[in-house]
């Protein structure tokens, strides 16, 4: 389980290093963000990327009925933007802040120059967007051959893994997500979403707050998510 001044599991930050991290946030400017704060809009120009020090992010795409998916959750130690920066393209998701976030901002130009004068880092962000694509592909899969509550409590736990800090009580999450917010995640309804956290409060597995929840019994997760593949310290 992470800090939130820790880089989480699976961030670009821990897959490059420490050295390399330093020398490229010191190559752009410091940034504080409010919460439900919009980094990057869908559609918009492509001229920065942002390396998130400290807080969470959730990257979205909201389809023409206004529904929002959430396709992923990013924090410490994570670069966001550097697709359509790399590719020349408009921005192709929305990415809003979930809480206070400090990042630090480099222009496109920057990025991609020191990309050049530090191969091993251009590498290495190949390799991490490799496997944000394959993580992209099984959740495809695992929307499609599980049951909202199997992958509920598949999300529940990567949150906790990721995003989770010890409590009296339990595993608190401390990424403040509604429900809408996670049905989207989950590929499912609020209602859906509604319906099996009442489940879970009723039997004793969670403890819901506003807009925070405690997993006081993470085994019992582990059991309905058991037919999902999924590594519950696997970024969301």
């Amino acid at each position: 389980m992470q800090a939130a001044s820790e880089p989480t599991l699976g961030s670009f930050r821990g897959r490059i290093g420490e050295d390399d991290w330093k020398w490229l946030a010191g190559l752009g400017s410091a940034r504080t963000y409010g919460a439900n704060e919009a980094l990057f809009r869908h559609g918009d120009p492509a001229g920065h990327v942002l390396l998130v020090v400290e807080g969470w992010v959730k990257i979205t795409i909201t389809a023409p009925s206004g529904y929002e998916a959430v396709l992923a959750i990013r924090g410490s130690g994570d670069v966001l933007g550097e697709v359509s920066v790399l590719d020349g393209r408009a921005r192709s998701v929305n990415v809003w802040t979930l809480g206070e976030t400090k990042a630090v901002l480099l222009t496109a130009e920057r990025f991609v120059q020191a990309l050049h004068e530090r191969p091993a880092i251009a590498i290495a962000l190949v390799v991490h967007m490799a496997d944000r694509l394959r993580r992209a592909d099984n959740r495809r899969l695992e929307q499609a051959a599980h049951s909202a509550t199997e992958r509920l409590a598949a999300f529940l736990l990567r949150l906790a893994g990721q995003h989770g800090a010890a409590a009296p009580d339990g595993v608190e999450i401390s990424v403040q997500l509604s429900q809408q917010e996670i049905a989207g995640a989950i590929g499912a309804s609020r209602e859906a979403v509604a319906r099996g956290l009442r489940t879970l409060r009723e039997r004793g597995v969670v403890i819901t707050r506003r807009r925070k929840l405690v997993i006081v019994v993470p085994s019992a997760l582990t059991a309905m998510a058991s037919s999902v593949p999924f590594d519950a310290e696997e970024p969301c």
